[in-house]
């Protein structure tokens, strides 16, 4: 396979004429001297002709390329060294350099011996006596390596930033964990209660509402609660679950105690607050919890207040929702119930 870049033209000549002259007038000694530094600069050379394309000159190095030596290769074309899908984009490559009066300059990538390899071939059109083009020069440079380290760099620096992701999503998994309680995976009260103040803030300055939710196990089943700690923590486990899947990334749910919960609903106000709520303690209520065979069910009573409409500070609010979660209780537990809404006097 080859894949070929649109031909450029060559820089242009040095404009000195009287250097061209004196060139000119030794021609041969140039011809001599120019190819002494191709073969110093150990580069690849060839000469074609026009009409058969079958090489006239060969170097060395040219034919290494190929794996064959310059008496071999002279006198053959391309075709015979390269696959047939190959050699027709050095045929094009030739004609559009015949075609400009500076020659041209293209990049092939090449499958010689079984590797790929790329190259710059430096092209220029040799006119005869008539002024009809008849032979092409090439010059070869070879890209391969230079890719190859291209490549691993960018190798080097993805793995590399995908290193740096994963200490990112360690260190922050990590802080997580402080942040969260073990048995149930929702926040502990000191993260919550940051969160709970930069909510209040928020809403203040933007003139928005949001919801704060208290909520409580209710009492236990004299079953449940001879069955001790292990029946309590899977119940804990069950709710934890719950509450996470209920709330969105920009809200936040936390452990207060050993059965006391408490919920930030962000942007949601106190008719959409109960609706969701209702519908959670819906799902605790049919929770199945298993254990030793036995379904050790639980449910929940919750108090629901906003910001700004049942309260208008941080301790009012969670005064508002915890008054709510006592008539909760009082009316027999697995319920919701909303603060009261305050109406200014004018």
């Amino acid at each position: 396979m080859t894949e070929v870049t649109s031909p450029s033209s060559l820089p242009p000549a040095d404009p000195a004429g009287s250097v061209l002259a004196a060139l000119r007038s030794s021609e041969g000694e140039l011809s001599t001297a120019l190819l002494e530094l191709i073969e110093r600069l150990e580069l690849p050379f060839g000469v074609k002709d026009v009409a058969t394309s079958q090489y006239r000159h060969v170097n060395g190095r040219l034919a290494a390329l190929f794996g064959t030596t310059p008496d071999k290769m002279i006198g053959t074309a391309d075709a015979q060294w390269l696959e047939a899908a190959q050699w027709p984009a050095l045929r094009t490559a030739e004609n559009a350099a015949l075609a400009m009066t500076r020659g041209a300059l293209t990049e092939h990538r090449l499958d010689i011996g079984g590797a790929r390899r790329e190259f710059n071939v430096a092209r220029v059109g040799l006119s005869s006596a008539e002024g009809t083009p008849r032979l092409v020069c090439s010059l070869w440079t070879e890209l391969t390596a230079h890719r190859q380290r291209e490549a691993q760099l960018q190798q080097a620096l993805a793995q590399l930033e995908q290193q740096q992701l994963a200490a990112e999503a360690l260190r922050r998994e990590t802080q997580d964990q402080t942040l969260r309680d073990n048995v149930t995976g929702l926040y502990q009260k000191m993260h919550f209660e940051d969160q709970l103040r930069r909510e209040v803030d928020l809403s203040s300055r933007e003139h928005r509402e949001f919801s704060l939710v208290s909520i409580a196990l209710d009492p236990p089943s004299d079953e449940v609660k001879a069955m001790g700690a292990e029946a309590h923590a899977r119940i804990l486990e069950a709710l934890g679950r719950l509450l996470r899947g209920n709330t969105r990334a920009m809200d936040a749910s936390c452990r207060l105690d050993n059965s006391r919960f408490a919920v930030l609903l962000s942007g949601v106000g106190l008719a959409t607050a109960h609706s969701r709520m209702e519908g959670l303690r819906r799902q605790c209520a049919t929770q199945i919890v298993v254990l030793q065979g036995r379904n050790i069910g639980f449910t929940v009573s919750m108090g629901v207040a906003s910001f700004p409409h049942t309260a208008h500070t941080q301790d009012d609010l969670v005064g508002a929702a915890e008054t709510a979660l006592a008539e909760a209780r009082k009316r027999g537990g697995n319920h919701v119930t909303l603060a009261s809404i305050r109406f200014a006097l004018e």
